[in-house]
């Protein structure tokens, strides 16, 4: 008889409401065994629905009752709570140790159950089978760095025990790190962009006023030259016709005999206005309107060789 072993049936030792050991267990009536606890609040939960199903009716003959707002119901993005039956609401945590997700009100023994109180509750997911280890059916809180995955307990001290390994919330920090400097380098870019597109914008404005002056300035320029054309070809038209007119007096004055006539007029006629030949146009180029260009694009070679220059410095800053 020594030889043969107790035999202990498991689920005799399990809380069938929290699933745990039990803590302080009671035995009800019928035979079954529960941890005082949760038969408590079991209890107490059977008086509240009955107390709760009075009300609901009493409000129905008023027209008081309302059903959970839409908002309770689970949308698009949204988790269902496993443990309602009927259409499900919206849950609010899910449970680790359970791999179950729950509502508000089915969240409740977590939060009442001093064994529930230890299970650890995150926020409502639909992969919560993604988190266990299928080899071992832990719960992966560790972060291989050396494979680059998560592991659970087990693993970090079995196929992993000489790897890198890290506390898989210090991951996830050294992630939203990562993802913070991304943001933050997406901030400053953008800004960098912003910044450079006004000064551009504010240099290519300076740049349009100025050929805007220098056309305006060029034109004024060409109108005074060309009011000064014009006045010296008005005299020297006058002062053709005059000669024009001279030579046929001249010519009329050869033809005659009166020689004391001759005499007089000739002189009159003969005499030619010194100034005419310092009118007369010349064959020079005007040097300021070829200037102009030779200016312009002087200017465009210096801007490109700052521009240059400032790109190289900006970008050699960078690195």
């Amino acid at each position: 008889m020594a030889d043969q072993g107790v035999q202990i049936d498991g689920d005799k030792l399990c809380c069938s409401i929290c699933l745990d050991l039990l803590n302080d267990p009671v035995t009800i009536p019928c035979g079954h065994s529960y941890c005082r606890d949760c038969i408590k609040i079991h209890w107490d939960g059977q008086d509240q629905k009955h107390i709760h199903t009075e009300l609901v009716e009493e409000l129905k003959e008023t027209g008081l009752y309302t059903v959970p707002a839409d908002h309770c119901y689970p949308g698009p993005g949204d988790v269902a709570c496993d443990v309602c039956s009927g259409r499900k609401l919206k849950a609010i945590k899910s449970c680790l140790q359970y791999l179950v997700s729950y509502c508000e009100q089915h969240l409740q023994p977590h939060h009442n159950v001093d064994a529930l109180k230890k299970h650890k509750l995150v926020d409502p997911s639909e992969k919560l089978q993604d988190t266990i280890c299928s080899r071992h059916n832990e719960v992966m809180k560790i972060f291989c760095r050396t494979d680059n995955r998560c592991i659970c307990y087990t693993c970090s001290i079995d196929e992993h025990k000489a790897h890198e390994t890290v506390p898989a919330s210090n991951r996830k920090k050294d992630v939203n790190l990562h993802k913070q400097e991304v943001e933050a380098i997406n901030q400053f870019a953008d800004k960098a962009v912003r910044d450079t597109e006004k000064i551009f914008s504010e240099l290519i404005l300076l740049i349009e006023k100025r050929s805007s002056d220098m056309k305006q300035q060029i034109r004024v320029q060409q109108e005074t030259e060309i009011n000064r054309v014009n006045e010296l070809l008005e005299e020297l038209e006058e002062e053709l016709n005059e000669l024009k007119r001279k030579d046929t007096e001249l010519e009329k004055l050869s033809h005659t005999e009166d020689h004391t006539q001759f005499l007089n007029m000739f002189p009159l006629l003969s005499d030619l206005n010194e100034s005419s030949e310092s009118r007369c146009p010349t064959a020079r180029p005007l040097l300021y309107f070829g200037d102009v260009p030779a200016a312009v694009s002087e200017v465009k070679d210096k801007l490109q060789g700052i521009l240059q220059r400032g790109w190289q410095k900006v970008f050699a800053d960078s690195d």
